[in-house]
């Protein structure tokens, strides 16, 4: 099982974090971290995402700006080793009030295929360097990966409150963090979270950097760093504590008559009208998917009878089994507005809306060691940087 460490978490002095923190480095366009940068010359994406300029390179730069930040008490490192609380409170796309609650510590490293930390989905390949380079400058995990803890009961630990540390509202979600220092405490959520796998719900290719980066500090003689973990926030895989939307797939590379030729193979097709708000409860309703087309047209693709027997019961298997035989690429896309936009563009010849994986084939999956065709789940809302550092000196 994994090793799950408390830590001297580096953070912002000022309870007042409005202005600093941000979203995931990679879901920033450059209109976004243009507006962000300007709300504060402390904002974390001075750090988390550099952009190109003349003179330093960015990395180096992200680097001494992290320094001077820290000598000059913009942020500040807790007195001892620490987990983090941190609640997300918000009414999700039904109407219902949700409180999901994790937390933030080091989570053990582990080789691929060793166990303890399993992935979810295959990986989509990524051949930028830009998170392993910011890692070895700055020496410090900047954004947690989020993991889904396996073990019953860990909820119940985190209900309690711990010491307040801060608290903003973003987009219609609270996001709060408390600090646990207390060494009674730390030792029964360490354990609870060492007593059972935890799945990568988020940030697959963030630990895979931590693994590399791992490696080199090990080829570097330097075995016992805290590089032997990364920061991860860790909830307990419970319905309650999941808000599991769907990631929507864009065609192209094939001609929209040989796509729908395919589909057909696999599904019916009947008229489904335009989409709107109602088209994905619809979908939930009938067992349907939905077919894209200009202006929002809908088509509804229901499985033929026999078709997918013996394929897991996944809208993204299906449409992979559905299509493995005509060449074609796939981009992925969340929010119906944005599939229509593209396939209205002319950046897709089709779209494709799927419906959310359930939690229960999230845990079977984990308990299986399967792994979910790529970009199955969007796991919302989004961890929010700069709420917590971790450093790897």
């Amino acid at each position: 099982m994994p090793r799950f460490t408390p830590f001297p978490a580096l953070r912002y002095s000022d309870d007042d974090i409005s202005d600093v923190i941000a979203p995931p480095y990679d879901v920033l366009s450059n209109a976004d971290l243009d507006e962000l940068g300007a709300k504060s010359r402390f904002n974390i994406t001075h750090v988390d995402v550099p952009r190109e300029t003349e003179g330093t390179g960015r990395y180096d730069r992200a680097a001494m700006t992290l320094r001077e930040w820290i000598e000059a008490g913009v942020m500040t490192y807790d007195d001892t080793p620490t987990f983090t609380l941190y609640r997300m409170r918000f009414v999700d796309a039904s109407g219902a009030a949700r409180d999901i609650v994790g937390v933030l510590g080091g989570l053990e490293v582990v080789d691929e295929g060793a166990g303890g930390v399993l992935p979810h989905e295959r990986v989509t390949p990524k051949a930028s360097t830009d998170r392993l380079d910011l890692t070895r400058a700055t020496v410090a995990n900047l954004s947690p990966i989020w993991g889904l803890s396996l073990a019953s009961g860990l909820t119940d630990l985190l209900i309690e409150s711990g010491e307040f540390v801060a608290s903003v509202t973003v987009d219609g979600v609270e996001h709060r963090v408390e600090r646990v220092a207390d060494p009674d405490r730390v030792a029964a959520i360490a354990a609870a979270v060492e007593s059972d796998d935890v799945l990568i719900a988020d940030g697959h290719h963030r630990y895979g950097i931590s693994r590399t980066y791992r490696d080199e500090r090990r080829e570097a003689h330097d075995a016992s760093s805290p590089a032997e973990e990364t920061l991860a926030f860790v909830s307990e895989l419970v319905a309650d504590q999941l808000s599991v939307e769907a990631i929507h797939r864009l065609y192209g590379g094939i001609d929209r008559d040989a796509l729908v030729a395919a589909l057909d193979l696999s599904f019916e097709r009947s008229h489904g009208g335009v989409a709107d708000a109602s088209t994905l409860s619809r979908m939930d309703a009938d067992g349907a998917l939905a077919l894209i087309g200009p202006g929002g047209s809908v088509e509804w693709l229901t499985p033929r009878p026999g078709a997918f027997d013996g394929v897991r019961s996944l809208d993204g298997a299906w449409l992979e089994h559905a299509l493995s035989d005509v060449p074609h690429q796939v981009d992925y896309q969340h929010g119906v507005e944005h599939v229509v936009a593209a396939v209205d563009a002319g950046d897709a010849v089709a779209g494709v809306l799927i419906r959310p994986v359930s939690v229960a084939e999230i845990e079977r999956t984990a308990r299986e060691g399967l792994l979910m065709p790529p970009k199955s789940t969007f796991f919302t809302p989004k961890l929010r940087t700069g709420l917590v550092v971790r450093s790897l000196a």
